[in-house]
């Protein structure tokens, strides 16, 4: 028997304002591409609708992605983590997933030295 997106979307567990963590992965290359934020009702949007949804915490307002930029997110799967906090959106990129123009928001200086250097 299949679960119902309301059923999966009840097995996330939400921070206290609601929201949940969303990686957003290249599909095939499995390329890092960014990090948003869901509440449920935008979890529920890019299941049911096959494009990413996020809820924008600066705008409180909701904002699929490319609607302005052309650059959409069309959602290949999506898998909840562990411990039900955060959850990992496969998705076929078109155009740049970064609102500064580049492939990934993960592009900026690294952090730390590689290991073993």
């Amino acid at each position: 028997m299949t679960d119902t997106v309301s059923e999966r979307i009840a097995r996330v567990a939400f921070n206290a304002d609601g929201l949940v963590a969303a990686i957003i992965q290249q599909w095939d290359s499995q390329e890092v591409l960014m990090l948003g934020w869901m509440d449920a009702e935008a979890l529920r949007r890019t299941l049911t609708e096959g494009r990413v949804t996020f809820w924008s915490r600066s705008r409180q307002e909701y904002w699929r992605k490319g609607d302005t930029s052309g650059n959409i997110q069309l959602v290949r799967g999506a898998r909840l983590d562990c411990d039900g906090d955060a959850v990992l959106i496969t998705v076929d990129q078109v155009g740049p997933a970064c609102h500064t123009g580049t492939r990934t928001c993960f592009d900026a200086d690294d952090l730390a030295p590689a290991v073993g250097s």
